[in-house]
């Protein structure tokens, strides 16, 4: 009984902060701050790991090269290609 009860205040609880929330209403600047917020709060270990990195801007820039190497094949068609064009010249 006690289980049905607090599941009861529980759900009723959660109905009247709904109906209180529907009728509330903020400002636009609240708004506005709020996304700034999230914004610098979802990049938060992007932006401090760069400033604070021992390599600085050359360990973001390094993330960001590829490190594989082609496939053979890619490697030979480009390598043709280019051997042609210079053949046409």
């Amino acid at each position: 009984m006690r289980v049905w009860l607090a599941c009861f205040l529980v759900l009723f609880a959660l109905a009247e902060l709904f109906d209180w929330l529907k009728g509330f209403s903020f400002p636009l600047p609240i708004y506005i701050l709020g996304g700034a917020f999230l914004a610098v709060a979802s990049n938060y270990d992007k932006m401090i790991g760069t400033y604070f990195s021992d390599g600085g801007e050359q360990s973001q820039i390094d993330s960001f090269t590829p490190t594989s190497e082609l496939p053979p094949t890619v490697v030979n068609q480009v390598k043709d290609s280019q051997q042609g064009e210079s053949a046409e010249c």
